[in-house]
Order: structure tokens, then sequence, then C-alpha cells
């Protein structure tokens, strides 16, 4: 993908799916022909030139300064994930933000996966490859210890592994999850070929990631709830919480609990198999 032309494509997005109303603008202006802001409307609340906007929205190569980025995220209410992938896709990481691509997880991480059991736990690169696990989160993966270790993804399991087709109850919701995820990662390391591939090959070998991709969503959660359908445990209902390292802020430490009893007598029996 081209940075410049995915620049110009979030912001045309980000632009049309306001709503004049509620940004206050006159109701008398003439009508609009596509929905959301016009560009010079951009402009206005962003103190630029409409030239400008419409040149950025082109893809002409343009590298706006970080002030200049930072009153189009204003100007188009950009949330924080949003802002954060704008900057990073002109190339213009915002101050206080760190993290780059880890090549391993170091020892002691490791470790700690481990020491969390029996709470399923495992920890992921940039990519969603999955660099280590403990024997609880094995467990609940169905078909997870049948992969092969350098095809150990998340998103590659949950998409292209057939025993995982059926195992999250919400997985249009899980499935946009990781996307964003995904897209903010390629913007944040857009030298990673292997990031690129990795997406390449999602795309073109699944409709529903395709299909999702086009939609330039950024925002992740860090914390929530899955309902998940296990071939041999049934339902079970977890809470999750994902954790970045201090000094490895690449990896994500994804931390799953029983959100009730039943679902912790479930993944009880699970894992004492």
């Amino acid at each position: 993908m081209d940075t410049a032309q995915e620049l110009a494509a979030f912001l045309r997005s980000r632009r049309e799916r306001l709503d004049p109303g509620r940004m206050g603008l006159p109701s008398h202006r003439r009508a609009r022909r596509t929905p959301g802001l016009r560009r010079e409307e951009v402009a206005e609340l962003a103190g630029v030139s409409t030239d400008y906007v419409v040149r950025l929205e082109q893809g002409r190569g343009l590298r706006p300064s970080a002030e200049v980025l930072g009153a189009l995220a204003r100007a188009l209410c950009l949330d924080a994930s949003e802002r954060d992938y704008l900057f990073d896709l002109a190339e213009r990481r915002r101050p206080g933000t760190t993290g780059g691509p880890a090549a391993s997880a170091a020892p002691s991480l490791a470790r700690l996966v481990g020491d969390l059991s029996p709470l399923p736990a495992m920890l992921l690169d940039h990519r969603y490859d999955i660099l280590a696990w403990n024997p609880e989160m094995a467990r609940l993966l169905p078909g997870f210890e049948a992969a092969p270790p350098s095809r150990l993804n998340a998103m590659r399991l949950c998409l292209l592994h057939p025993a995982m087709r059926d195992f999250y109850a919400d997985r249009e919701q899980v499935l946009r999850d990781g996307i964003a995820h995904l897209r903010a990662a390629w913007a944040a390391h857009p030298e990673d070929r292997e990031l690129s591939d990795l997406i390449a090959e999602f795309v073109t070998q699944d409709e529903d990631f395709a299909r999702s991709w086009t939609e330039r969503e950024v925002s992740v959660n860090g914390r929530g709830r899955k309902l998940l359908r296990h071939p041999v445990a049934g339902a079970i209902t977890v809470d999750f919480e994902v954790l970045l390292p201090l000094q490895d802020p690449g990896l994500r430490l994804l931390i799953y609990r029983a959100a009730d009893e039943e679902s912790r007598a479930s993944l009880d029996r699970l894992c004492a198999r």
C-alpha cells in the first residue's frame, strides 16, 4: 500500500462521516451532493487553505507538519487511535508516543506468560504473531497445537483455521478489532514487509477481511468481553485485558478471565484435561 494514497483515502473517509448539523455549520449553504463536510469546510475548521486539503485528498505526496496534522485531527473529530494513525501515515508520530517492532519476546515476558496460569494468556507482536503462550491458552484455542510454529498468528488462526470459524460468537466484531489493530500497526511500521505481505494474504484469501479492511477503522479495544464457543467445553464467556510492556510497547500481553462462575467451571475442566 502507498502511504500517501492511504492518507488521502483516510482523510476523505473521516470527512464524509461527519454530520454538518452537529458541527454547527450553517444550514443555508447550498445543497450537499455527497455525505459529510465539504473540503472547504474542513479547511476552514483546520485553518488551512481549501487547495491544501484538496491536494492532500488527491494523494499528491504532501508532508503536512505536526501542527497541520493536529489541526486536521481536531477538525475531523478524530479519536486518539485515529490521530495516531494520521500522524503515522504522514511519518510524523506525535511527541510522547513510542514503539517499534520487537523481533522476539524477552525471556522475562515469556516467563510471565507462564506464571499467569491458570489464566489463559499469550504474548503477541504488532503483526499478531504469537510469541509466547501458556498451556491454558493452547487448550482454549481450537486447533492451536496443530498449527506449525511458523504460522502461529492470531489473525491467521481466526481467519483461515477451520476449527476457529465458529469459535467467537461475535466473530465479526473480533475481526473488526483485529483489522483495526493491523491497520494501525501498518501505518506505524510501513517498512515492515512481513506485515504488508500478511495483510495482502488476508485480503486475497478472506472476503470478510477484505471488506472490513476498506472501512479504515483504527480504534482498538484494550479490554472487553467475548463469548466463546469451544467444541469441547461449550459456551465460555471471558473478560479480556490487553497490557503493553513498558520496555517493549510493540508487544501485547493478552489475558483472559472467566466472566462468571459457569464459565470459570468450564475453563477449569478444560484446562485440567
